[in-house]
């Protein structure tokens, strides 16, 4: 297939899958990759903060914005998930962050 006829077809396979997957499914990428940077990937424990405080502030955005059209029963999981994630953030933290000012407290109120 030539490239453009590529791109075509993954255009027309993306435009099939509700947006409610789409949203799932890009929540579930950044709440993977914040947990490995928050070092809890038991095989690869790596800690960077910097780029968890980026991954969880996306997923609270996300969330937050999405949450209303979600419906309980796909956004209380991603509620769930991203304090567990804001928790786990403000454990790995050396210092931790004044309560509100944690990644994506602006957009949930304060985790503690």
């Amino acid at each position: 297939m030539e490239p453009h006829l590529n791109h075509q077809v993954a255009i027309t396979d993306i435009a099939d899958i509700p947006a409610v997957e789409v949203v799932l499914t890009v929540a579930m990428h950044l709440m993977s990759a914040a947990a490995v940077a928050c070092g809890l990937d038991a095989e690869h424990p790596t800690l960077d903060l910097a780029e968890a405080r980026i991954l969880i502030t996306a997923l609270a955005g996300l969330v937050t914005a999405a949450a209303p059209s979600l419906g309980s029963m796909h956004a209380a999981p991603l509620r769930d998930g991203l304090t567990t994630l804001q928790r786990a953030f403000r454990e790995a933290s050396p210092v931790p962050d004044a309560p509100g000012s944690g990644p994506g407290e602006s957009l949930t109120g304060p985790v503690y």
